[in-house]
């Protein structure tokens, strides 16, 4: 497969989605894996070490890094330096079409072919009501998102081949809350960066703002696990991956579990 960087330095700026406050991003074309800076410090984009997983991907001193990731892995960028002022990556619409878009303006280089790593065995991980399967395979994902009782009750997303369908079935998705959730939300000091037009809220019998498609928290579940993932390194196109009730730090053990089962 090819590694693959950005052809030129692309800027954002927003409000972080949790804390709302003003961050600056600049992703750099690199040629050494992924990597996120924010001052002095590096770390490498590796499930150990994320350090922090309460409603986001939190690595090293860096906040939701997870629709960024996802964009890396719908994009099959390898290599790239994200600098970050702020603490956060930003809100961007509560999806990761903005980074898409944004890189695919910019453009991708390729840094030549190297052989990837795949599992040789299945992963598995299952607690509670949360179930995570990975293999060897040729990029079917799915994610099921399961509320129970509750409306939307169960939402089941599939794309057989996940990078073909990136683009348009699953970077637009947006993040959302459940109605009843947005109090503790607020009071936990989070999703301060998020409105009405980039985060989906689900009252007890409909959406209470306009979906985008009719599944899509599912789809977005299935953003956040792609991006989470991507921390092993392993191309989506090589995996087939599925989850059920699963959250970031799940994905994140998931991801450290993939690892160690590579051949």
């Amino acid at each position: 497969m090819k590694r693959l960087t950005l052809a030129s330095d692309v800027e954002f700026e927003g409000l972080g989605l949790h804390t709302g406050v003003t961050v600056k991003v600049r992703v750099r074309p690199a040629e050494d894996g992924i990597h996120f800076r924010a001052g002095q410090h590096r770390w490498e984009a590796r499930p150990e070490n994320v350090t922090d997983t309460t409603r986001c991907t939190k690595l090293g001193e860096v906040s939701t890094i997870e629709h960024i990731m996802s964009a890396f892995a719908g994009l099959e960028i390898t290599d790239v330096e994200i600098e970050v002022e702020g603490g956060e990556l930003p809100a961007l619409g509560g999806c990761s079409i903005g980074y898409v878009d944004a890189f695919r303006e910019t453009g991708l280089k390729d840094l030549g072919e190297f052989e990837p790593k795949s599992p040789f065995k299945r992963v598995y991980l299952e607690a509670d009501h949360v179930k995570i399967a990975i293999g060897k395979g040729d990029g079917h994902w799915g994610f099921t998102y399961d509320v129970g009782e509750r409306w939307p009750h169960q939402q089941t997303f599939e794309c057989p081949h996940i990078i073909d369908c990136y683009e348009k079935d699953i970077a637009p998705a947006r993040t959302f809350a459940l109605a009843e959730e947005i109090p503790m939300v607020v009071q936990m000091g989070l999703g301060k960066g998020l409105d009405e037009s980039s985060a989906l809220i689900l009252g007890e019998g409909g959406y209470k703002n306009d979906a985008r498609f009719q599944d899509e928290p599912a789809r977005h579940k299935l953003l956040d696990f792609l991006g989470d993932l991507y921390l092993a390194g392993v191309p989506a196109r090589l995996l087939n991956a599925s989850a059920t009730g699963s959250g970031h730090r799940t994905h994140v053990q998931a991801a450290k579990l993939l690892l160690e089962h590579l051949s």
